[in-house]
């Protein structure tokens, strides 16, 4: 799904049930030059691994087409970033795993079959190694191949070609300062996605169903402290930092944890990481294409 972070382009967007977010990357600073927004109809998108994603392909096509026309300017290529309820994202642990490319995929894809409720020979699988304690870990990204191909066909009759196809949580992860212990939530309509990164490693990711609800802070802290507390038997490290996007309230959760907790919680996208180039665009709505843009 994604390819090398050096030759992505510089133009991101995103794709949400809710809107179309498209941002260009200034190359002397780290901040968006250039940030459009459009809302899209209701359903016209509904994220899921087993079912048609885009329900009015029209509407899509005519939402990609007025945020990017003046972002990209004559650029036509683009990293894409698809909802986070439509991939599996799997951390998986292998005592060894073949250098060769094609061979580690075949062992990583025969794991996968014992995990996942779809066909993984008819899924987009794309992973990356990280070193653990013993042995190898696997970060990987599954995505079935049917709902991979709606978007990225929906992005070329736009008139853009999606270079490089990334999930949500995944792509936000760019912005985060991954050599400590931090957790980042992310909440979009129908997920709610927990990463916890430290030494430049994902350690864990959980996505969980809402409903499609508006998330608040109480509704969050079960399930933050229930992840806290496995990171914390599983790795022995403890969590000190959280960032957060798209809840309703970040005040209204720090209250809610300061009632249990001493964690410090802050906006996963600051004001000045946004840039004058954002314009009225909410902050939340930022996390996928800042973090897809940054170096």
């Amino acid at each position: 799904m994604a390819s090398n972070h050096n030759s992505r382009p510089r133009v991101a967007c995103e794709v949400s049930a809710e809107r179309v977010v498209a941002a260009r990357v200034s190359e002397k600073a780290q901040t968006l030059e250039a940030v459009q927004s459009q809302e899209l109809p209701a359903g016209t998108v509904t994220p899921g691994l087993q079912h048609a994603n885009i329900v009015s392909r029209e509407a899509l096509v005519t939402g990609l087409r007025e945020s990017l026309a003046p972002v990209a300017g004559r650029s036509r290529d683009i990293t894409l970033i698809i909802p986070d309820a439509s991939t599996r994202i799997l951390l998986l642990d292998f005592d060894t795993l073949p250098e060769k490319a094609e061979d580690a995929d075949a062992v990583v894809r025969f794991r996968l079959k014992k995990s996942l409720p779809f066909d993984v020979d008819a899924s987009s699988v794309s992973f990356d190694r990280q070193t653990a304690d013993e042995g190898v870990r696997v970060v990987a990204a599954v995505t079935p191949r049917s709902v991979l191909e709606e978007y990225e066909s929906v992005v070329r009759e736009a008139g853009y070609n999606p270079g490089a196809v990334l999930p949500s949580m995944i792509a936000a992860l760019g912005v985060v300062d991954a050599s400590r212990p931090t957790m980042v939530i992310k909440v979009e309509p129908g997920t709610t996605t927990f990463a916890i990164v430290d030494q430049n490693q994902l350690l864990l990711y959980r996505a969980l169903e809402n409903g499609g609800t508006a998330v608040t802070g109480e509704s969050l802290v079960d399930d933050v402290n229930t992840s806290l507390v496995y990171f914390e038997d599983r790795h022995g490290i403890s969590v000190d930092r959280v960032l957060v996007t798209g809840v309703q309230s970040a005040q209204a959760l720090q209250a809610a944890f300061t009632a249990s907790s001493n964690i410090r919680l802050e906006e996963l996208i600051s004001s000045s990481m946004a840039g004058a180039g954002a314009g009225n665009v909410a902050r939340a709505a930022l996390a996928g294409v800042a973090g897809a843009l940054a170096s």
